[in-house]
């Protein structure tokens, strides 16, 4: 199970972005791009801890990487321990995040552990991530580095000998924080399942980044960094997340992009159309418009966004995907995050093998993931027999098929578990059908 890239999107921003610097229109600034063949990545930073983000690119690889010495082998034997933060369910059901920590001696795991769960615990306290934490399995690799700290910490000339080689001053910008991308998935391949790789770096100092568009070369999506014991860099794991699990595209722009060139944008918090326009073609978030949003104001048409100052919108003033000055994912945001979480996950798990033909005073089972009474979550339980719901099971987890009313006979009849979930922060009808998902028997009458 990988995350889906947004390859198109992706490919149409690099290209328009090379001709603008070919013409000499704009800084160097370019959407995530997998791995070059000049061995460098695109990432996105976030320079002030209150701001919009920018792009560049950097090496893969870390210039401050150096070989494990021998001693680590004797006094780290946890190195490359995975430890469970929260498993929920089995992968194939469920999100993978593996957080691998970096600068963190063998004495300092516990530590590391520790602000693994806090950093998570942070993360999951941001909606929709919050009522969605039971579509997660997050997995903690510990990574035994010989120095504590990081490069760059607190000044540039600060060297130190760790597992990812991570360091801020990364591309000669101070809260860039990168890593060794190979050294960081030989990590990452130690978990049961890694759709998603959070590092965190042993450090007070705010800094951090976001890999995006990574699957072709490591097998999962995305690599967010972020220090360690700086409340505010949670937020970029959190807005880095959002583009390989939900498909959204940074609502800022940057000064001189001009005229957004191409064609309607397949994410779906940025569009061609103006308010107007949305609600009479019913398209992007024409169903949001008016509400009033959990960012502030109302959802409508702000001009400026992925990148481009005209002719494309945002849904809202602000945003997390356009600022970190605020936590909130606006209303269509959510939307296409749990859209997002529902294209990797399952929230119905069968118990009973669905392949096997079995008889009618057989228990069938089925184990819902945990999405709280309460939060943005709303799943429905419901079983049928042979298309028809068995309303007196609603809800139930276990039930026998005679109970449900199928009948004895030779004919074999169909007994489908479904789960719906009828969340309020969703409202178009290919999001509904995309959080549903279903197990079918075969049963003998």
């Amino acid at each position: 199970m990988h995350i889906r890239i947004r390859g198109a999107a992706a490919a149409t921003a690099l290209a328009l972005s090379a001709l603008l610097l070919a013409t000499g229109t704009v800084a160097a600034a370019e959407a995530p791009t997998a791995r070059q063949e000049s061995g460098r990545v695109g990432v996105e930073y976030f320079p002030d801890p209150k701001g919009e983000g920018a792009r560049t690119e950097v090496p893969a690889a870390s210039p401050h990487s150096q070989p494990a010495p021998a001693s680590r082998q004797r006094t780290g034997a946890r190195d490359g321990e995975v430890v469970p933060i929260a498993e929920t369910g089995p992968t194939a059901d469920r999100l993978d995040v593996t957080i691998i920590g970096d600068g963190y001696t063998a004495a300092q795991q516990e530590d590391f552990l520790a602000d693994a769960r806090t950093k998570w615990d942070a993360v999951t306290d941001i909606e929709p991530y919050k009522s969605y934490e039971g579509l997660f399995n997050v997995w903690a690799v510990q990574a035994v580095s010989q120095d504590s700290g990081v490069t760059g910490d607190p000044t540039q000339d600060v060297k130190r000998n760790t597992a990812l080689g991570s360091y801020f001053w990364c591309d000669a910008i101070e809260r860039l924080i990168c890593v060794d991308l190979d050294k960081t998935k030989s990590y990452a391949d130690k978990a049961p399942a890694t759709d998603l790789v959070i590092v965190v770096s042993n450090s007070t100092k705010y800094g951090g980044a976001g890999y995006s568009g990574l699957a072709g070369d490591y097998g999962y999506d995305g690599v967010s960094t972020l220090s360690s014991d700086n409340a505010q860099s949670t937020l970029i794991a959190a807005h880095e997340m959002a583009h390989s699990i939900g498909l959204l595209a940074d609502e800022y722009q940057y000064d001189g992009y001009g005229d957004y060139p191409g064609d309607e944008p397949a994410s779906a918090n940025v569009s061609k159309l103006t308010a107007d326009r949305m609600a009479a073609q019913g398209a992007k978030w024409a169903d949001w418009l008016g509400e009033t949003d959990p960012s502030g104001g109302v959802v409508d048409t702000f001009e400026g966004g992925d990148y481009y100052e005209y002719g494309i919108y945002r849904p809202t003033a602000n945003s997390i995907m356009r600022s970190l000055n605020t936590d909130q994912f606006n209303l269509p945001g959510r939307e296409a995050m749990i859209a997002g979480f529902y294209r990797s996950a399952n929230a119905l798990t069968p118990l009973a093998d669905p392949a096997t033909r079995t008889s009618r005073f057989a228990r069938l089972s089925v184990s819902l993931a945990t999405l709280p009474a309460g939060t943005l979550a709303r799943p429905q339980l419901r079983w049928y027999v042979d298309g028809r719901e068995a309303r007196q099971a609603r809800g139930r987890t276990s039930v026998v098929p005679a109970a449900l009313g199928v009948p004895s006979g030779r004919r074999a009849h169909t007994v489908t578990a479904k789960v719906v979930d009828m969340t309020v922060a969703v409202r178009s009808a290919e999001v509904r059908g995309i959080t549903s998902n279903s197990v079918t028997w075969t049963v003998k009458g």
